[in-house]
């Protein structure tokens, strides 16, 4: 038998040996993995319009974590996120357009304007949960834009903007999409490692606990108002950051179609919803999943038979169609359910059927079904209070 202390540092306690194991684990591998192929993009003969596509696919993705802070962790759908996105694609062009600033300036002040939004959309949440404060969340983009088109020659109306200052100059355009793609990527790690640690956290169990159960938070003592309010300023502060960064790039533009329009927020929900709500990573492979397959749908020009539709008229349609599909098939989400999957494959393998980190498979609800647990919950008291009022 091999002597232990010439394989082990004397040093090294369980814990650490088991944080090690889990970094180690055929997940962390894939992600690693996955990591690696986005970096070698550019090298495997893809084009530049190509490139282009996922240059804003990945802020898409960022823009759809950002969304699954709030609504994927406290259970508070967010109808309106591109709220966020707006004010800070709007704050950082209209700073470089009109007083000049680079965009090394422009794009913090429009984070911050973007957080501070998030606080004004929050503070709500020291009252109101459930359909209520969806209803101002869907309210809140579509006065923005009003806003927006009566004072049209400030924001461009429904045109928009011109194009701000670009990220990066450079004599060859090839070069320009190159680099950034490569900042867009780094970006979207630096995001998805942040929320990762944020909701892997305390914070995150709380805000977990919240969308589960909201008054048993409330019955232990904790501000629940408070944890609400941080996680929109979180969520609105990287949407925004989102928005800035993308008018700054080759893809993106300050007009209200790509940043602020009602579609918008309804594509961040579904491309969530597809990739796994409350996860994160789901969130945010969704997002740039969402984006690049949307793209190519738009492209094509085949007819859909019977209905006479074209395909790129359908696009998101036929996303819909398969986010309502999924949630009955995988109610987790994409993410989650190949995750389960692989455990059970590797657990088979192993010699055990079922293989989890736990070592037993949850039987605890998704976050969809807690959702519209806390809705269902939320209508009932309201039409209890009807009744109420009426007698």
């Amino acid at each position: 038998m091999a002597d232990e202390s010439l394989t082990t540092d004397p040093g090294e306690t369980n814990a650490d040996r088991s944080f090690v194991g889990s970094m180690l684990a055929p997940r962390y591998l894939l992600g690693v993995l996955g990591v690696v192929a986005f970096a070698a993009v550019p090298f495997v003969g893809i084009s530049t319009t190509q490139l282009l596509v996922l240059i804003g696919a990945l802020y898409f993705g960022m823009f759809a974590m950002s969304w699954d802070v709030v609504s994927g962790y406290t259970g508070e759908i967010s109808f309106g996120h591109a709220l966020f996105f707006a004010v800070g694609g709007y704050t950082s062009t209209l700073l470089n357009l009109e007083f000049g600033l680079s965009p090394s300036l422009t794009i913090p002040a429009g984070v911050a304007l973007a957080a501070l939004a998030g606080v004004l959309i929050g503070v709500p949440a020291l009252r109101i949960r459930g359909p209520y404060l969806s209803l101002i969340t869907l309210v809140a983009p579509l006065i923005l834009l009003q806003v927006f088109i009566i004072y049209g020659d400030v924001f461009g109306g429904e045109l928009g903007l011109s194009s701000p200052a670009a990220l990066v100059t450079a004599d060859e355009f090839d070069l320009v999409v190159t680099a950034n793609y490569y900042i867009a990527l780094g970006l979207f790690l630096a995001i998805l490692l942040l929320l990762f640690a944020v909701t892997r956290s305390n914070i995150g169990s709380v805000l977990t606990a919240i969308r589960e159960d909201e008054d048993a938070v409330a019955a232990a003592g904790l501000n629940v108002a408070k944890f609400k309010v941080f996680a929109f300023v979180l969520s609105a502060a990287i949407g925004g950051l989102a928005g800035a960064m993308f008018v700054h790039t080759p893809v993106g533009s300050p007009r209200p179609s790509q940043l602020l329009a009602l579609i918008v927020s309804i594509e961040v929900l579904i491309a969530a919803i597809l990739g796994g709500m409350g996860t994160i990573v789901g969130a945010g492979l969704g997002g740039v999943f969402f984006y690049f397959v949307n793209d190519l749908l738009n492209q094509q020009e085949f007819t859909i038979p019977l209905v006479n539709v074209g395909l790129n008229e359908a696009s998101l349609l036929i996303f819909a169609l398969l986010t309502m599909v999924l949630i009955y098939v995988l109610p987790q989400g994409v993410f989650p359910s190949a995750i389960r999957a692989g455990r059970r494959l590797l657990g088979r393998a192993r010699g055990n059927p079922v293989a989890t980190d736990g070592g037993h498979e949850s039987d605890a609800t998704t976050p969809i079904e807690q959702t519209a647990d806390r809705y269902r919950r939320a209508l009932e008291e309201l039409e209890e209070r009807i009744e109420g009022d009426e007698k």
